[in-house]
């Protein structure tokens, strides 16, 4: 039996995006200009301009310091800065290069990541065709060099019974290929704590299998969700 705590929600249950706690970097000369750009995960608008800030700081004699970061799992915050280079020939190339990126599941499902380029003037004019390619290759240069993680969106299920059945329960649920997050015991039940894929199907499954192992005595109680880097 599957008693609802809230509605499974309509959005994206996973994307790829850039492993998080440090910044990823790489140069490219091109005609004597440097572009180095580095990459970040971020999961707001103010923590990727934050890393804008920075890099202004830290390149504090670069002329350029473009930028493009894409958020969400459903990738709906997209956003770019030419800062001074022709429009259209520096952020929108980035953006492009991260919503474009191929990733491990065949698609295109890259987000959650802030990517800047800083430039050092080399003298030599690139052109507005010269400018976008240089962009967007600076980025997919750097995104060749990160590995890459999934991250996905686990449902957090309980489901309640008595201490006697807890420890039979936990190893049949481990055996069968279920996470099981927590165990609390409490005076009345023992509460086990699953984390499914956040599809109504895995809870369904999720649900008849408790239920045969219980003998239809114990309830699957959906609760919150969280995120988690696979």
């Amino acid at each position: 039996m599957l008693n609802d705590a809230d509605p499974v929600e309509s959005r994206a249950t996973s994307y790829t995006t850039v492993p998080a706690g440090r910044d990823f970097r790489s140069e490219l000369e091109i005609r004597r200009s440097r572009f180095i750009t580095v990459l970040r995960r971020t999961d707001s608008e103010d923590a990727a301009r934050s890393l804008v800030t920075e890099l202004r700081k830290e390149f504090h004699d670069a002329r350029h310091h473009c930028s493009a970061f894409v958020l969400g799992a459903d990738r709906d915050v997209q956003r770019s800065n030419d800062d001074g280079e022709p429009s259209g020939s520096a952020g929108l190339p980035m953006l492009e290069a991260l919503l474009k990126r191929e990733t491990a599941t065949g698609g295109t499902d890259l987000s959650d990541v802030a990517a800047v380029v800083v430039r050092y003037f080399g003298g030599i004019l690139l052109g507005t065709g010269g400018l976008v390619r240089a962009y967007s290759d600076s980025v997919s240069t750097a995104l060749d060099e990160v590995p890459l993680v999934r991250r996905q969106r686990l449902r957090l299920c309980t489901v309640a019974v008595a201490h006697a059945e807890a420890g039979r329960l936990e190893n049949e649920l481990r055996t069968s290929g279920y996470l099981l997050a927590q165990t609390s015991y409490e005076a009345s039940a023992a509460v086990l704590t699953l984390a499914l894929e956040d599809d109504p199907q895995a809870a369904s499954e999720a649900a008849d299998r408790i239920a045969t192992l219980t003998s239809g005595a114990a309830t699957v109680v959906r609760g919150g969700t969280e995120w988690v880097d696979g």
